[in-house]
């Protein structure tokens, strides 16, 4: 285990993920979300912060776990795909399953490129993160 990668793939997943999360939910697209009836009351920034720093951490500490080939970027992808295609069925998914959702098309749409997005930038760092990570045999 290097703690050093795992303490930057977690910085990356946070510097990228609250970003953009705060961004798509509550600037750009508040309004959209708040008819969706994705928040009741007011979000709690603090608990959001520590949710993702933890997603980031077991994300950054399974990645060396996942044998993956390609280039350092393209096994970040490859990564990024598969997680972020959990999070998305746990996310997005589960979300619809659990309430109605008004204009539930639109609210997947929304959420997959919030997403799409999110792990896209995070798996080409967690990549260069580990370029130089080699497997044991």
């Amino acid at each position: 285990m290097n703690t050093k990668r795992i303490a930057l793939g977690t910085a990356a997943y946070t510097l990228v993920t609250f970003p953009i999360a705060v961004l798509w939910h509550v600037i750009i697209f508040n309004r959209q979300y708040l008819l969706f009836g994705y928040f009741e009351g007011e979000p709690s920034f603090v608990t959001g912060v520590l949710a993702i720093i933890l997603q980031g951490a077991v994300l950054s500490g399974l990645y060396p776990l996942v044998r993956l080939g390609g280039q350092p970027i393209r096994r970040g992808l490859k990564y990024a795909a598969i997680v972020g295609a959990f999070f998305w069925t746990s996310h997005v998914l589960a979300f619809v399953a659990k309430q109605e959702v008004p204009n539930t098309l639109l609210f997947i749409l929304m959420e997959t490129a919030y997403l799409f997005i999110q792990f896209g930038v995070f798996g080409v760092l967690i990549g260069l993160i580990y370029r130089d990570f080699r497997h044991a045999a």
